[in-house]
């Protein structure tokens, strides 16, 4: 029999986030392409997870995930969004943010209905509704502050078309959508009948004294909201995989089902680590992460512009664009591995996050790295931007 693959493998393949992770393996760089977060665990996680597998926390936990870490995750949100949620009935753990919106868009969904992405889009959102044979419609959002066009959101609708995906902080332009913007988005879903889902992983790293602000708390847009999150950046555990959705009961018990049947559930003893670190952690913690990351972001934000690379500074997350029609190159690929091989630090392509040619010229950087490692990074930065400065000057000349 010949071999041969879905249909829907055509649409999901391996991301360029990955693909230049291997590539920095190969040449020995530093990889500011995969948002791993190799910042330190903080102790009270990192130890309550240790102890849990002593105590035998090593079996299958509910598929909603265990009663402690749901009740912390709602006691968060009431402290940090406002949110007011019953654990028992409107909080799904799953594996992962991208494990939550797969059993969401599972549940929620049908093959054949549409949904809102804005771009700059996170690949994996974009992955997603591939594999549950849903369409995307593009919206686009505007450098240098990535504001919308409320317009643009109402063409890009069509009587196919079920949700709007709002990431925010935003992966990968870092953009914040304030309350106004919210609101006018608030508006659209109430008038098409939209679902709401809203990646808030990203909800800790806000700069300059912006504040997240979670979707569903805007007035009129509780019961139509299906928050995705979880723990993965806030603690640096991205190879956990503890992530939740937040929803009315009637879709909440939906996604857990699918959740269930794709996952089981999410590892048990990391369960009872994150829900132990949400209890002994003091919020200053979590307040503290804008301030530390804020400089992260200003010394690569420095950095690459002396490599002459000029940035987006984000508002948000952890993540940087910056502009690259200064690299040689016939393809974004071609110029992030002119940079991987001249200045060993790996970035990823920004066609990665446009649906067309938009982010050709563009390249994402990750900053969420210890600080000696940065630090070398961003070291390597200049000194490819003097070099590449230097012989640019000389042609020239």
């Amino acid at each position: 029999m010949p071999f041969r693959l879905s249909e829907r493998s055509a649409f999901v393949v391996r991301s360029e986030i990955r693909n230049m992770s291997l590539e920095c393996d190969r040449v020995g760089g530093i990889n500011l392409s995969q948002g791993v977060c190799d910042t330190p665990v903080p102790a009270p996680v990192r130890e309550a997870a240790e102890s849990a597998i002593e105590e035998g926390w090593n079996t299958y936990t509910a598929h909603t995930g265990i009663t402690e870490l749901r009740q912390a995750i709602a006691q968060k949100l009431r402290q940090f969004s406002g949110l007011a949620i019953d654990p028992e009935t409107e909080l799904v753990v799953s594996a992962g943010s991208t494990g939550a919106f797969y059993s969401a868009c599972m549940a929620l969904l049908n093959p054949g209905d549409e949904v809102l992405l804005f771009e700059p889009f996170y690949g994996y959102h974009l992955s997603t509704l591939n594999a549950t044979g849903l369409n995307a419609r593009f919206v686009k959002l505007e450098p240098p502050d990535w504001s919308f066009r409320v317009e643009d959101v109402i063409s890009a609708c069509t009587p196919r078309t079920r949700a709007m995906m709002i990431c925010t902080p935003a992966n990968p332009c870092g953009k914040i959508f304030t309350a106004e913007e919210l609101t006018l988005l608030g508006q659209v879903a109430v008038e098409r009948d939209l679902i709401l889902f809203t990646d808030e992983i990203y909800e800790h790293f806000a700069y300059d004294g912006r504040k997240h602000i979670c979707p569903a708390t805007v007035p009129g847009l509780r019961d139509r909201t299906v928050m995705i999150s979880g723990l993965s950046k806030t603690f640096s555990i991205t190879g956990w995989r503890i992530g939740f959705a937040v929803a009315a009961a009637k879709w909440a018990e939906a996604i857990g089902y699918f959740s269930d049947l794709i996952y089981v559930c999410a590892p048990a003893p990391l369960q009872v680590g994150v829900a132990r670190g949400l209890a002994r952690l003091e919020p200053e913690f979590f307040e503290g992460l804008s301030k530390k990351y804020q400089a992260k972001r200003d010394k690569i934000c420095n950095s690459l512009l002396a490599a002459g690379l000029t940035p987006y500074a984000p508002a948000g997350a952890y993540y940087v664009l910056a502009n690259t029609d200064n690299l040689p190159g016939s393809s974004p690929k071609n110029k992030a591995m002119f940079l991987l091989e001249k200045a060993g630090v790996a970035c990823v392509p920004g066609d990665s996050f446009f649906h067309d040619h938009a982010g050709d010229d563009l390249a994402r950087f990750c900053f969420a790295k210890d600080d000696a490692i940065l630090d070398e990074a961003c070291s390597r930065l200049e000194q490819f931007g003097a070099k590449y400065a230097c012989a640019a000057a000389s042609c020239g000349a």
